[in-house]
C-alpha cells in the first residue's frame, strides 16, 4: 500500500470516498458534487489531499486545509477530513494517512495541525490521542451557521 499526494487524475476516485465520508455524517449521496468540490479545492490550491492506494484501489484519504497562526506567525493546517473505507479499517491506514499529514505539515514549518470531530466518534478520538494529539482545553470553539 502507498500513501501519495493526490493529483488531478485521482480526484474522480477520491470523490467516491469523499461521498462515503459525507454519508457517514448523514449527508445525502452526491458523487458529482463531491467531485466538483474537490476539483475546485485542488484547482485553487486550497487543500492538500493524500490517498491510500493498493493495486489501484483507493482505500482512504486525508485532507488538509492550509491556514495560519497569527500568534506564532507560522503556517498551520486544519485536518478537516480523514476517511478509510469500511473493509480496510483496523489495518493502520488511518494512522499512516495521519503520519503523512503530520510529516507534510512539519516539512512546511507549520506550527500545528488542528482538527475537530464528533464527540460520538470515539474510534477516531482514540487514534488522534494515540498519534499524540491532545484536546486544547485553553480555548473554546464557537461557530455560526447560516443554514
Amino acid at each position: 500500500m502507498d500513501i501519495v499526494r493526490a493529483n488531478e487524475n485521482d480526484l474522480k476516485q477520491v470523490a467516491v470516498l469523499f461521498d462515503q465520508y459525507r454519508q457517514f455524517y448523514k449527508q445525502l449521496s452526491n458523487v458529482e458534487g463531491a467531485y466538483h468540490f474537490l476539483a475546485e479545492r485542488y484547482g485553487k490550491q486550497e487543500s492538500i489531499l493524500f490517498v491510500a492506494k493498493e493495486d489501484e484501489q483507493y482505500l482512504g484519504f486525508v485532507q488538509l486545509y492550509p491556514t495560519f497562526s497569527s500568534v506564532s506567525m507560522k503556517d498551520a493546517f486544519i485536518l478537516n477530513d480523514l476517511f478509510v473505507i469500511e473493509d480496510s479499517r483496523q489495518m493502520g491506514i488511518g494512522k499512516q494517512l495521519m503520519e503523512k499529514a503530520f510529516s507534510f505539515a512539519n516539512d512546511k514549518g507549520a506550527r500545528f495541525i488542528s482538527l475537530e470531530t464528533a464527540t460520538s466518534n470515539t474510534k477516531a478520538q482514540q487514534l488522534y490521542e494515540k498519534m499524540g494529539m491532545t484536546i486544547d482545553s485553553s480555548t473554546q470553539h464557537y461557530i455560526y451557521y447560516w443554514d
